[in-house]
């Protein structure tokens, strides 16, 4: 059964959904978790923009290690930095660098024709990883 986890988080709500899940997982099989947020960069003809600034990322990811380990888990996390079009990437390696057994991530829903533009971020990283990638449904509790 699974015993490493990683669990993907960025700013939306949804990563309560799957910080929860994968919290769950973890108690059932006695699990090591690591969470990783992606502090995603976007490129315009210019210039690299940051999407978010370093603490707002500490904070998504400090916020999921305390659900974790309040739920008696073993967690721990990192940051990683990327491009918009790297965050599958830099969730991919940071999984395979973990030796990570099953990668959970929150869904983003998007339209046919977004999607055909930009691949949703799942079904990149279940393209790049060799572990089970496990998609938190997404509802209103918190983690």
């Amino acid at each position: 059964m699974f015993q490493r986890i990683l669990v993907a988080v960025d700013p939306s709500p949804a990563r309560h959904s799957a910080v929860r899940l994968a919290g769950e997982m973890a108690q059932l099989t006695n699990a090591e978790v690591r969470v990783v947020h992606v502090i995603a960069s976007a490129a315009s003809v210019a210039a690299i923009v940051p999407l978010e600034d370093d603490s707002e990322a500490k904070a998504v990811l400090e916020d999921a290690l305390a659900a974790l380990r309040d739920k008696g888990v073993k967690a721990e996390g990192t940051l990683a930095r990327g491009l918009t079009t790297q965050v599958a990437t830099a969730i991919s390696d940071t999984a395979e660098e973990f030796g990570a057994d099953l990668v959970v991530l929150s869904p983003h829903h998007r339209g046919a024709v977004e999607a055909l533009f930009q691949p949703r971020v799942s079904d990149a990283v279940a393209h790049r990883t060799g572990a089970a990638v496990l998609l938190a449904p997404e509802n209103s509790e918190e983690a």
